[in-house]
């Protein structure tokens, strides 16, 4: 797996998670203060989209997971 596919799977999974955590029509609803993850998760796709840093591939980066078109 490449790191893209890795931050898409981890941004997904977290906005997805974080709605359920935030909604408050949801079985799983706690308070609707998850909702500020959701912004943040955004908000951090949004600035490495911008910049070309993102957090999340540093960690993959270090966990060993290579780019796409690296051999």
């Amino acid at each position: 797996m490449t790191t893209e596919k890795a931050i898409r799977i981890t941004a997904g999974l977290f906005i997805l998670l974080s709605l359920g955590l935030g909604v408050e029509g949801s079985p799983i609803f706690l308070a609707r203060a998850w909702l500020w993850f959701t912004a943040f998760v955004g908000a951090n796709l949004f600035q490495s989209a911008l910049t070309g840093f993102c957090p999340a591939e540093f960690i993959f980066r270090k966990l060993g997971m290579r780019r796409a078109g690296e051999a």
